[in-house]
């Protein structure tokens, strides 16, 4: 795991010093992503330079250091991440006489050897990495299938700017981008700037699964993976196979994705929530791993938030050397002034603080983590999919007064009446959040079509124009209506715009960025995507039955694990932010809503955002999403003052 950065002063007339000196700031920019080596490679002629911090995990010796160039001279690469099927694709590459045993050396070769697209599409694993051609003076930019690995890039004033973090372009001398207002109110309604846009104007992200191609200083973006396109051609040939070879295959790619990356020589753990995800990455790492298996878990004595019960008892069960933490609110308070620093741009999933927390006590033991991510969107996991799935089903050919009727008496009841309510039904089967939920259902009962329903079950601020003034907010993939063409069940289709936006831009960045804060590597074996385009030729019924999700995910768990240790409500990673934004974090709250502090440079309006605190602090409303979307932004803008001061 790294940090890459580089840039092309498109005028070619930087000197080599300058060259040199401006890649070196760069990189320190990402230092924490790797502190144990630093490389810059430039080409004067070009005005090309290349950088990389490198935490070292596969072959820690010189002869995994970065920048590398091909055995021929002719390419040069910077690359983080790690690729899982190297020692294959060493044996594919017959012939070249290896200065050692990295990964990055068979990317570089491969391309050499095959060109770029055709060794992607090779790979298994996590990557972002940049890949300049010498004799064609080309520059080439590739991201993952599913974004594990960010990768930003750029035109600024002159210079094609690329970095794992926008810290790295924000070091290059004579950074001025302006936020760009549009992407603001596409974090308002999400809680991230979504791909491929970035919080500055100018400034991108490379989409996940895509190459992008410089040359002459002309830009082509392809795609060479499209979660897309593996779910529609999943659901057009579904297997016809037994639940107990379903579960069979499963269970094998599974433990084969989890083994593949467990090789490390370095020490290696996993983060253990408890839930069916993580516990399914942990018995198969125990089942594959004939050491002792680390596992990790926070523990917060909260009611409604504290997992770290039942991940203390698949740990007992798995036989893995445990450490839980307790953290107190104190504790997690103490995280959030170091949020805006840790991830660059707003970001406003408040489960970024126990995933830090977590990812810091791990590291006290470990340098490389796996974690239990990608199950839910591969295998119908979120309770949204079946809301979203029913309510239409229920109330898509309703009149348009009887939906009305129903929003408003769902309505008539504060989300704190709802949850006190809902004490009636057994805590098994109680959602959690239900007032939240509640509201969002009568929000949802007067929508027209299922895009318009699923954006509105992942939408934060509702109109985030009423906040950003002059904004126009980008309609992208969730505003597409090509692609019911493609997916035509819309549970399906719920699953796949997840996989293409909540995945990459909220669950995958907060957990690179918070693990990348102490130099720790994160790993996803259930995002192989083997193992996706295996999930998405299932037969609906193996990825959900009896109202349940992730059906076969639970049955491989159940060969591992007894049922009664996992079988539960879904609870989620989060934290009670919104009393605790009305009580000990009520003062910060206020000096960062101040009204002139919110209309400062013209970029939000402060009334809505007033009216959102004052019904949060009289009960009638739980606003504490909306608010921390607020507040994360204007804590990121104090921080970007302060480095411009």
């Amino acid at each position: 795991m790294c940090g890459i950065a580089g840039y092309i002063d498109l005028s070619a007339s930087t000197s080599e010093e300058v060259l040199h000196q401006q890649a070196q700031a760069m990189a320190k920019a990402m230092v924490h992503r790797g502190p144990d080596d630093h490389g810059v490679w430039t080409d004067v002629k070009a005005g090309l330079a290349l950088a990389q911090s490198r935490l070292a995990i596969i072959d820690l010796s010189s002869a995994g250091h970065q920048p590398m160039a091909s055995a021929s001279g002719r390419y040069v690469i910077v690359y983080n991440g790690e690729i899982y099927n190297t020692e294959d694709l060493r044996r594919d590459l017959d012939g070249i006489n290896w200065a050692g045993h990295s990964d990055t050396e068979v990317i570089v070769e491969g391309c050499a050897r095959w060109g770029v697209k055709a060794t992607v599409e090779k790979l298994i694993g996590m990557f972002a990495f940049a890949l300049w051609d010498r004799e064609d003076r080309t520059l080439t930019l590739v991201r993952d299938r599913f974004g594990i690995k960010p990768l930003y890039w750029g035109d600024v004033d002159g210079k094609l700017l690329f970095g794992s973090e926008l810290k790295a372009l924000k070091a290059v001398e004579g950074w001025t981008q302006d936020v760009d207002r549009n992407a603001l109110a596409s974090y308002l309604r999400f809680n991230y700037v979504p791909a491929p846009h970035s919080i500055f104007k100018g400034v991108h992200k490379l989409q996940p699964g895509h190459i992008l191609t410089w040359d002459n200083g002309k830009t082509e973006i392809e795609s060479y993976w499209s979660l897309r396109e593996v779910a529609a051609k999943g659901l057009a040939n579904p297997f016809e196979i037994s639940d107990e070879e379903a579960i069979t295959q499963l269970d094998e790619l599974v433990c084969d994705a989890v083994a593949r990356r467990m090789v490390a020589d370095v020490p290696v753990g996993a983060f253990l929530s408890g839930g069916i995800d993580s516990s399914t990455v942990v018995a198969a790492m125990v089942a594959k791993n004939s050491g002792p298996v680390h596992t990790f878990s926070i523990g917060m004595d909260v009611k409604g938030y504290n997992e770290a019960v039942h991940a203390k008892a698949i740990a007992k069960h798995l036989g893995t050397e445990h450490t839980e933490l307790y953290v107190t609110p104190d504790d997690a308070r103490a995280v959030i002034p170091d949020l805006p620093t840790y991830y660059d741009e707003p970001f406003s999933d408040s489960s970024q603080i126990p995933t830090f927390l977590v990812s810091q006590m791990a590291r006290k033991s470990v340098t490389v983590a796996l974690s239990g991510d990608g199950g839910d969107e591969l295998f119908c996991g979120y309770n949204r999919y079946f809301w979203g799935d029913q309510l239409w089903r229920k109330t898509g050919a309703l009149p348009g007064f009887v939906k009305h009727g129903l929003a408003g008496a769902i309505r008539a009841l504060s989300p704190d009446q709802w949850d006190a309510l809902g004490k009636i039904i057994p805590a098994k089967l109680r959602p959690q959040l239900l007032g939240i939920k509640a509201h969002k259902a009568a929000d949802v009962l007067s929508l027209n079509d299922q895009a318009e329903l699923f954006r509105r079950l992942v939408t934060v601020w509702e109109n985030p124009a009423d906040v950003v003034p002059g904004s126009t907010e980008p309609h992208d993939i969730l505003w597409d209506q090509t692609l019911v063409q493609d997916i035509k069940p819309f549970q399906e289709r719920m699953q796949v715009l997840d996989g293409l936006t909540y995945l990459p831009d909220d669950i995958l960045t907060k957990v690179d960025r918070a693990s990348m804060a102490v130099s720790l590597e994160a790993r996803v074996p259930l995002l192989d995507h083997r193992i996706a385009e295996f999930a998405y030729q299932l037969p609906r019924n193996m990825r959900v039955r009896d109202g349940q999700g992730k059906w076969i995910l639970r049955e491989v768990l159940a060969r591992h694990v007894p049922r009664e240790l996992f079988e539960r409500p879904k609870m989620g990673f989060g934290i009670p932010i919104g009393k605790w934004l009305s009580g000990p974090l009520r003062d910060w709250v206020e000096d960062l809503l101040d009204p002139v502090s919110l209309e400062q440079d013209g970029l939000l309006n402060a009334a809505p955002i007033r009216a959102a605190w004052d019904a949060h602090l009289s009960g009638r409303t739980n606003n504490e999403v909306q608010l921390w979307t607020i507040l994360m932004f204007q804590a990121w803008r104090k921080q970007a003052q302060k480095e411009g001061s």
